[in-house]
């Protein structure tokens, strides 16, 4: 017989077997639901629930910087393109960063950490101060002074309006 099975000897062929195309239809939708399982568990494999946005402090690259002596291009060069610079009332890089969380894949993120590197200039272009804003149970601290701004201390645009909005006098 050639290697070519008779419609008698597909219908005795044992179970597993292909025997015609009802079974391929079942071996296709096999195949697919294990496709889909796979693609779906997928997702999961290499989660992790922490990761940093923005900017990370490089501490070899954050001594580098030296009040009075380091310039503006000199920063760049160190700290690399800040996240945001400041638009009034003085000269000063922002650079931004955050750590987050998830709990599982689906989940929202929170944020758990925010740091934000302040680097301010002088009217040279030398750098006068470096401040390392973060949040301290709750409140805004600079980590390089340990100290919390008090209000007016470095007023902003924002800060202004807000508290002029809720002043009724």
């Amino acid at each position: 017989m050639n290697g070519v099975k008779s419609n008698s000897q597909a219908r005795n062929a044992p179970r597993g077997v292909a025997r015609g195309k009802w079974s391929r239809g079942k071996t296709a939708r096999a195949f697919a639901l294990c496709l889909v399982l796979g693609a779906g568990l997928g997702g999961c494999i290499g989660y992790e629930g922490d990761f940093d946005r923005g900017y990370q402090i490089d501490d070899e690259a954050l001594a580098q910087i030296k009040v009075g002596a380091t310039t503006k291009p000199q920063a760049l060069t160190t700290l690399g393109t800040p996240s945001t610079t400041s638009t009034v009332g003085g000269d000063a890089w922002y650079y931004i960063g955050q750590k987050m969380h998830r709990a599982l894949a689906f989940m929202p993120v929170e944020m758990t950490d925010q740091h934000v590197l302040a680097v301010y200039f002088d009217k040279s272009g030398k750098v006068a101060r470096i401040a390392n804003y973060g949040m301290k149970d709750g409140q805004v601290f600079d980590f390089v002074s340990r100290t919390t701004p008090t209000g007016g201390q470095e007023p902003s645009f924002l800060r202004n309006i807000m508290t002029g909005l809720f002043r009724f006098t």
